[in-house]
């Protein structure tokens, strides 16, 4: 009975995940830095932050953020924030060799590798709106909460099988070695790239 609903819930998040932003940014950058197992936690990490919003949402809390200015700018300015921290961050990267070595940089924990995906999707207002207008608009209000619930659980398994996907093609050994070539730039590049996406986020206006 709920299958279509069910599919026009995945395809949108597909068309979603798959759009270029920060959580891609901080898979790639992780996965090509620090290799496979750091961009894998990194993926781990976005996919719980998905259930921060899926649950706020159920609970009709995202409603009253999204009809919030204050609120709605405090996570807009946190998440601004922790953007230009990253990016910053990345900018500030030195020159290094050009050989991949997993042992000859510091390695981040998994601990510190799920954080940064988590805190990266779980601040996101944009992600705030996104999954307001799911479970407003495209899922009927009708729907068994059990129902919404397992809509729920499948957008974050989804968004961490993604994730885990893209580390795993960024980590590739050919890959990583293709973007070693940039050397320091690769992070530079990455860095002003969340830099940028920082900014945008700050002047991103409620509607």
């Amino acid at each position: 009975m709920y299958w279509m609903e069910f599919l026009t819930v995945a395809l949108v998040h597909l068309l979603a995940v798959a759009s270029p932003g920060p959580d891609f940014a901080v898979v790639v950058r992780d996965s090509v830095n620090h290799g496979r197992r750091t961009g894998t936690w990194v993926a781990f990490g976005l996919g719980c932050g998905i259930l921060v919003h899926v649950t706020y949402s159920l609970l009709g809390i995202g409603l009253i953020v999204s009809q919030s200015i204050v609120l709605f700018n405090l996570f807009k300015w946190l998440a601004a924030a922790y953007l230009l921290y990253l990016g910053v961050c990345a900018l500030r990267a030195r020159p290094r060799s050009l050989q991949i070595d997993e042992h000859s940089v510091a390695q981040p924990s998994s601990r510190k590798a799920f954080v940064t995906g988590f805190m990266t999707n779980g601040l996101n207002p944009k992600a705030t709106l996104f999954f307001l207008s799911l479970f407003t608009v495209v899922i009927d209000p009708h729907t068994p909460m059990a129902i919404q619930v397992g809509y729920g659980l499948y957008l974050a398994i989804a968004t961490g099988l993604w994730f885990c996907l893209v580390a795993w093609l960024f980590s590739r050994p050919g890959v990583r070695a293709g973007f070693a070539r940039m050397g320091h730039w690769f992070d530079r590049l990455t860095g002003a790239v969340l830099v940028g996406l920082g900014i945008r986020l700050a002047f991103t206006e409620l509607r």
